[in-house]
C-alpha cells in the first residue's frame, strides 16, 4: 500500500524498560514511513482511572508477585490492564506468569480454580462472569467497568472485602484485605486529579503515571543493586592461573543493615513499612528472576575479567616451561574459552588475542600435535 512500517522487536540483551531508536534507511520519497517504538505500551492512565485511587497498591501487588484477578467487560480492556499491571514495575522485570485474555478453554482452569490449593502468583485477565463465582478464593481482585475516556474526576472507590464480591454485578473497585507497606502518594494522585480538571490530555498524564511508577521502582531497586554490586570479588583477586572467584552469597541480614544508611528515603519521599515490603519482596518470583539474572550478569563479567587477565599472560612462554600434556591441555582449555567467549562483556579484540595465543602455542609444537589440535573444535 506503499506504506513502510518499521519494528524493531526487542531482544534478550536489551534492559527492560529501555527503547532503542530505529534507524531510518534512505528511502524513496514516494513512500511514507512510520517508526513504532514499542509495541507492547498501553496508555497507563485510561487503563487505571477505574481504581485510580490505589494505584500505588497495586504496584506493591505486582512488585510481590501476589495472584490477580482483573475482570473486566471485554478482552481488550481485561489485557490492557493486565499489561498496565505488569509494565508498573518496569524497569524491573516481571518474572511470574500473566494472561492478558484468560478463558474457561484455557488448559489451567481447573488448576487456577480449584479451592485445594492456594492461587499461583500470575495475573489473570478475564470477562466472563462465571469467573466472580468460581474465582472468589482468589485473595485480589480488581473489578473495572467500562474504561471512558479520561475526561472526569475519578470517584473514591473503597478498596472492598473480598465476602463483598457476592453478586455478578458487582461494583468496580479492588476486592482484597491486602494492607499497603507503604503510605499513599497523595501528590500524584493531586497532580493527576489537577491535570482531569485542566483537561490534559491522555498522552500527558500516562507520561506523569509512569515517571510516578518508574521512580518508586528505581527508589525500591537502588539499594538492591547496590548491595549486590558489593558482592563482587575485588578484581585483584582475580588470577590468570586460577578458576575465576566466586560470587559471595545473598544475606538477607547483611542486605537489610544496609537499609538504615542508604535505603531508599534517599530517593523517595514516600514513609511507610519499607523494611516489611523488602522482607516480602526478597519471597517473590520476581526477587528470584532478579536476583537470577543479575547472578549470571556478574558470573558472566568475572569470567570476562579472568579471560582478559589470561591475554594479557605470556602464554607460549609458559607453555616452553611445561610438558606438552600440560600445554595440549592449555590449548583445549583456551578452545573452549573461545567457543564460550562470544557471549561474554568482553573488552573489544580479546578474542583476536587469545586466537594469535592459540595458533602461536600449537605453532611451537610437534607437527603430529599440530595437525591434531588444529582439527580439534573444528568439528
Amino acid at each position: 500500500m506503499g506504506i513502510v512500517i518499521k519494528v524493531r522487536i526487542p531482544t534478550c540483551h536489551d534492559k527492560p524498560g529501555t527503547t532503542e531508536v530505529l534507524q531510518t534507511a534512505h528511502q524513496p520519497a514516494t513512500q511514507i514511513s512510520i517508526t513504532l517504538p514499542t509495541v507492547h505500551e498501553v496508555d497507563l492512565f485510561r487503563c487505571f482511572s477505574p481504581v485510580f485511587f490505589h494505584i500505588q497498591m497495586l504496584w506493591e501487588l505486582v512488585l510481590l508477585g501476589e495472584p490477580l484477578v482483573v475482570m473486566a467487560p471485554s478482552p481488550s480492556e481485561s489485557s490492557e490492564t493486565v499489561l498496565a499491571l505488569v509494565s508498573c514495575i518496569s524497569p524491573l522485570k516481571y518474572y511470574s506468569d500473566f494472561r492478558p485474555y484468560f478463558t474457561i478453554h484455557d488448559s489451567e482452569f481447573k488448576e487456577y480454580t480449584t479451592r485445594t490449593q492456594a492461587p499461583p502468583s500470575v495475573i489473570l485477565g478475564v470477562t466472563n462472569p462465571f469467573f466472580a463465582k468460581t474465582l472468589q478464593h482468589w485473595p485480589h481482585i480488581i473489578r473495572i467497568g467500562d474504561i471512558k475516556l479520561s475526561g472526569e474526576v475519578p470517584k473514591q472507590v473503597k478498596v472492598k472485602k473480598l465476602k463483598n464480591l457476592k453478586t455478578l454485578d458487582s461494583k468496580p473497585g479492588v476486592y482484597t484485605s491486602y494492607k499497603p507497606y507503604l503510605n499513599r502518594d497523595e501528590e500524584i494522585i493531586k497532580q493527576l486529579q489537577k491535570g482531569i480538571q485542566q483537561k490534559r490530555p491522555a498522552e500527558a498524564q500516562s507520561i506523569i503515571l509512569r515517571r510516578s511508577f518508574l521512580e518508586l521502582t528505581q527508589s525500591f531497586i537502588i539499594p538492591l543493586e547496590r548491595y549486590v554490586a558489593s558482592l563482587m570479588p575485588l578484581q585483584k583477586s582475580i588470577s590468570p592461573w586460577k578458576s575465576p572467584p566466586q560470587l559471595k552469597p545473598f544475606n538477607q541480614e547483611e542486605f537489610m543493615k544496609t537499609l538504615e544508611k542508604a535505603g531508599p528515603q534517599l530517593t523517595s519521599r514516600l514513609k511507610g513499612d519499607w523494611i516489611g515490603l523488602y522482607r516480602h519482596f526478597l519471597k517473590s518470583p520476581n526477587f528470584d528472576g532478579w536476583f537470577r539474572t543479575r547472578r549470571k550478569e556478574m558470573t558472566q563479567k568475572l569470567e570476562a575479567l579472568h579471560l582478559e587477565a589470561l591475554c594479557n599472560e605470556d602464554l607460549l612462554f609458559w607453555s616452553q616451561k611445561h610438558t606438552e600434556v600440560e600445554t595440549v591441555d592449555l590449548v583445549l582449555k583456551l578452545k573452549d574459552k573461545l567457543a564460550d567467549g562470544e557471549n561474554l562483556p568482553v573488552k573489544p579484540g580479546t578474542m583476536e588475542k587469545l586466537q594469535l595465543h592459540i595458533d602461536s602455542i600449537i605453532l611451537a609444537l610437534p607437527e603430529d600435535l599440530q595437525g591434531i589440535l588444529i582439527k580439534t573444535g573444528k568439528m
